[in-house]
C-alpha cells in the first residue's frame, strides 16, 4: 500500500491501564451527566486521530478499526477537510438553505448527482443523519408511487427514529420499549448464503412470493435494502438477488432505495456496492463517510421520482449545512485523489491474506464482505453462533489497544471497518492483535 503522510505517528501504545487515570475520571463525569443509554466501547476518552491512529486522553494510542462507524474513512483529522472547514467557519457556520440557500449546498447535490450509479437525470436533497435519509426516501417513493407500504429485510438495519426503529430488524438494543412503532412496513427474508444455501435468484423468488402474497404490489411503495448489511452482520447477498428485485420493482411501480449508508463512499471498493452487480438505485440514501465526520446525509435519486413532493415538503433546520457540504466537498475530493477505492481492495486482500489461516480452526464459519468492510462470523465447535467467544475476542483486542465492533442480530459477528488511509504496517499490526486473540479464545 502507498505509504500516506500522517500528523501522529502511526503506531499501537498502550502506556497505562485502562482505562488511565483521566479517562477513568471523564468515564465518572459521563455516568453522573450522560443517559445511561449511550455506553461507549473504547476504554479511554479520545482527544485526537489521525489516520488510522486514535490517541486518549492518558497518551494511549489505538488502533481503529471502526472509523467512527464507517464515517472517517478520509481519517478523523483530514488536512484537506480540516482546511475546508476552517475556511467555511471564518465566512457562515449556518443559515438555513430553506431560507437563505447558498452554493455549497448545491455543489454536493450535483456531485451526488454525479458520482451514485446511473447516467440518468438525477436530483438530491441534504440532510443530517442516516436515519433521517431513510426517512425521507420512504416520504419520497410513497408521494411517487401513492401507495404506503414499506419493504425491508432480515437482518437489516436503517435507525432509531420511530420509523426506522420499524424498519430495523434487531430488538435489542434498537427497539425494545419503545413502540408503539410506524405502521405499514413488512420484512421480508434476505439473502444469507452461509446459512440458507440460497442462489441470488431462489433467495430473490422467497422475498417476492412474500411480497406478493403477504402484502402486495399494489401497496407497496418502496424496497429499502442494504446493497452489504451493516449492524445485520455485514451480510453480502448471493449474487443475482440484488437484480431480481430491482427488475421486480421496475415490473410494480415499486422504488427501489439502496441504503449505502454504511456501505458507501469508497468503503467497499467501489463508490457503492450496488455497482458490484450493476444495480441502479432509484433512490440511494448517503451519510456516515460523506463528510470526513461532520453530520450530513442524502437523499440521491432519479429527477422525476426526487421531484414528486411539492415544494416545502422535504427540509430541516441544519439539513445541508455549509460547514458539512465544505467538508463533504473536500472529503469526495480525497477519496479521488488518494485513489481510496483502490486502497480499500488492498485493504482486503491483507485481511483475508492474514485470516483466512483461521478458517481451518472451524471457528469462523465465514470471512465475508468487500473491501474495507469485512466480517468474521464466529460460531461454536458445534457450529452455532457464539456471541461470548466474539464479546471475548473484542474485549481482549480493545485490552491491547485495537478498537473493533460487533455487530449481527446473534452478537456473533467481529467487523473490521478500518480508515481508508490506514499504513499498512498498522493494519497487520491490529490484524494480529485479533488473530492472536481468536486463537486464545478458541
Amino acid at each position: 500500500m502507498k505509504e500516506l503522510e500522517h500528523r501522529i505517528s502511526q503506531q499501537r501504545s498502550i502506556a497505562n491501564e485502562l482505562p488511565g487515570p483521566k479517562s477513568a475520571e471523564l468515564t465518572r463525569r459521563r455516568e453522573a451527566a450522560v443517559a445511561r443509554a449511550l455506553s461507549p466501547g473504547l476504554p479511554g476518552f479520545v482527544v485526537d486521530g489521525d489516520g488510522g491512529v486514535l490517541v486518549d486522553a492518558d497518551g494511549n494510542s489505538f488502533i481503529d478499526f471502526a472509523s467512527g462507524i464507517a464515517v472517517t474513512s478520509v481519517g478523523a483529522s483530514n488536512p484537506a477537510v480540516a482546511r475546508a472547514v476552517a475556511e467555511q467557519v471564518a465566512h457562515l457556520t449556518h443559515t438555513s438553505f430553506m431560507v437563505s440557500p447558498y452554493e455549497s449546498y448545491v455543489a454536493v447535490a450535483e456531485k451526488l448527482n454525479e458520482i451514485t450509479p446511473g447516467d440518468h437525470a438525477k436530483k438530491s436533497v441534504l440532510l443530517n443523519s442516516g436515519s433521517e435519509a431513510v426517512e425521507n426516501a420512504v416520504k419520497i417513493a410513497r408521494a411517487y408511487t401513492k401507495k404506503q407500504a414499506v419493504i425491508v429485510f432480515d437482518h437489516g438495519y436503517h435507525g432509531r427514529t420511530n420509523l426506522t426503529m420499524a424498519m430495523t430488524a434487531k430488538n435489542k438494543p434498537y427497539k425494545s420499549g419503545f413502540g408503539p412503532l410506524a405502521p405499514e412496513v413488512y420484512r421480508a427474508p434476505m439473502s444469507y448464503p452461509l446459512r440458507d444455501s440460497l442462489s441470488g435468484a431462489d433467495a430473490a423468488g422467497r422475498s417476492i412470493k412474500m411480497m406478493e402474497q403477504q402484502v402486495g404490489a399494489d401497496n407497496i411503495a418502496c424496497i429499502v435494502i442494504e446493497p452489504i448489511q451493516g449492524e445485520g452482520g455485514f451480510i453480502e447477498p448471493a449474487k443475482g438477488f440484488l437484480p431480481a428485485l430491482k427488475t421486480w420493482c421496475e415490473d410494480n411501480n415499486v422504488v427501489f432505495v439502496a441504503d449505502e449508508i454504511q456501505a458507501g463512499f469508497c468503503r467497499t471498493g467501489q463508490w457503492f456496492a450496488c455497482e458490484y452487480e450493476g444495480v441502479v438505485p432509484d433512490l440511494v440514501t448517503l451519510a456516515k463517510g460523506i463528510a470526513g465526520g461532520l453530520p450530513l446525509s442524502a437523499v440521491t435519486g432519479t429527477a422525476e421520482i426526487m421531484d414528486a413532493p411539492g415544494p416545502g415538503a422535504l427540509g430541516g433546520t441544519y439539513g445541508g449545512n455549509p460547514v458539512a457540504c465544505a467538508a463533504a466537498l473536500a472529503a469526495i475530493e480525497q477519496m479521488d485523489t488518494l485513489q481510496l477505492c483502490e486502497r480499500a481492495l488492498e485493504i482486503e486482500k491483507i485481511v483475508r491474506e492474514m485470516v483466512e489461516p483461521l478458517l481451518s480452526t472451524g471457528r469462523i464459519a465465514e470471512l465475508r464482505g468487500r473491501g474495507a468492510m469485512v466480517a468474521l462470523e464466529l460460531v461454536t465447535a458445534d457450529g452455532a453462533p457464539d456471541a461470548e467467544l466474539t464479546a471475548a475476542v473484542a474485549a481482549e483486542c480493545k485490552k491491547e489497544g485495537v478498537l473493533i465492533l460487533t455487530c449481527g442480530l446473534d452478537g456473533n459477528v467481529i467487523r473490521l471497518l478500518p480508515p481508508l488511509v490506514i499504513e499498512e504496517a498498522l493494519l497487520r499490526d491490529g490484524l494480529q492483535v485479533l488473530i492472536d486473540a481468536l486463537r486464545k479464545h478458541f
